[in-house]
């Protein structure tokens, strides 16, 4: 990659992508934008993982700006809140388009709960990289069926770097990816936490 100068000192083109991923500053005067999709099950870590991404862009003096959409009223009407409690304040979108409308000149932008925005935020999130942004994007990939959630799998295409995370089935303890849904609704979308869904293995959401 041109901006790491000294590219002898890392072995081999893994380890300098995965040092780019959590670069706060650039080494040339060229503004790149990228995304990170950290996507995975209900109760895996994701938006706990955001927050933290962005904390530390935060410790660098970088403008960071993190939205939600405006259905996700669980926690906080405004707030982006992990399943932990670790809350930032955050800026409710009702259309993804409007994302562009308030992003401005921030450095860094977060957007959480990105399976529920609407096809729009696709072309949003690529505006905003070729702008030299670092858009960080948290979703569920999958829903309660096990089916790929929104534009979920569009993100996952375009990304520059992904990262899955999983939670611990809590039937045998095993990796879990599947948010099952505990309760009887059968919408898509039903907005919920630990009264609604559990996360489960394969084997055990098949059960």
């Amino acid at each position: 990659m041109k901006e790491l100068k000294n590219k002898d000192l890392f072995k081999n083109e893994k380890e300098i992508a995965l040092l780019s991923m959590f670069i706060e500053q650039n080494f040339s005067k060229e503004k790149r934008g990228w995304l990170e999709v950290v996507c995975g099950s209900m109760f895996s870590g994701k938006t706990e993982e955001l927050i933290r991404r962005l904390k530390r862009a935060q410790i660098a003096n970088l403008k960071v700006v993190i939205y939600k959409p405006a259905t996700d009223t669980r926690y906080d009407k405004e707030k982006v809140v992990s399943h932990d409690s670790n809350a930032v304040p955050s800026i409710p979108i009702d259309f993804a388009k409007n994302i562009l409308l308030h992003v401005a000149d921030a450095d860094v932008v977060g957007i959480d709960e990105a399976q529920f925005f609407d096809p729009e935020i696709i072309a949003v999130c690529e505006t905003l990289i070729m702008q030299g942004k670092r858009v960080i994007v948290a979703g569920l990939d999958m829903d309660y069926l096990g089916k790929p959630f929104g534009s979920m799998p569009q993100l996952l295409a375009i990304a520059d770097f992904i990262t899955k995370l999983h939670a611990i089935c809590v039937q045998c303890g095993h990796l879990a990816n599947v948010s099952y849904r505990t309760s009887a609704e059968e919408g898509t979308v039903v907005l919920g936490e630990k009264n609604n869904y559990e996360p489960r293995c394969r084997i055990c959401a098949a059960k």
